[in-house]
């Protein structure tokens, strides 16, 4: 068990080298820089399932999710609560984690579709963490467990 465990471990590890080490394909960044001209202070993550871009714009922090085809996936921008919409803010305040969770970070996602999602982190004893995707008139529509 002891070796399949270490060989599974060397394996993993070979494929994040791998990940830093392969070049960025150019129409990602190609159609990065097209999105997005305005970018600054812009890094390139490729791990494997899609290559994320950290970047600053309009003093905004963001990365954007891009597939090696170059096809956009989704922006994420990072938000605060109280910029969040009411709505979203009532959506979480209705939901069963309103008593026991804290709220942790916000973000907005713009995505492909025009739609935009709000994703809260949060935070349940320092142990129990979860992100929560409200839409924009404060329906939760997934929830999912953070690593």
């Amino acid at each position: 068990m002891r070796k399949v465990f270490i060989l599974l471990a060397s394996f993993i590890f070979a494929l994040s080298s791998f990940a830093q080490i392969r070049k960025i394909p150019a129409a990602v960044t190609d159609a990065f820089a097209k999105k997005y001209p305005m970018a600054q202070e812009v890094e390139y993550r490729d791990n494997l399932v899609n290559i994320q871009i950290f970047f600053v714009l309009d003093s905004s922090k963001m990365i954007a999710k891009y597939d090696a085809d170059g096809e956009w996936k989704e922006t994420e921008k990072e938000w605060s609560y109280e910029q969040l919409s009411q709505e979203v803010k009532d959506g979480f305040q209705k939901s069963k984690y309103a008593t026991d969770w804290k709220v942790k970070e916000t973000a907005i996602i713009y995505m492909p579709s025009g739609e935009e999602r709000y994703r809260l982190k949060i935070e349940k004893n320092d142990i129990q963490k979860k992100y929560l995707f409200f839409d924009k008139n404060g329906r939760l529509v997934r929830d999912a467990m953070t690593i």
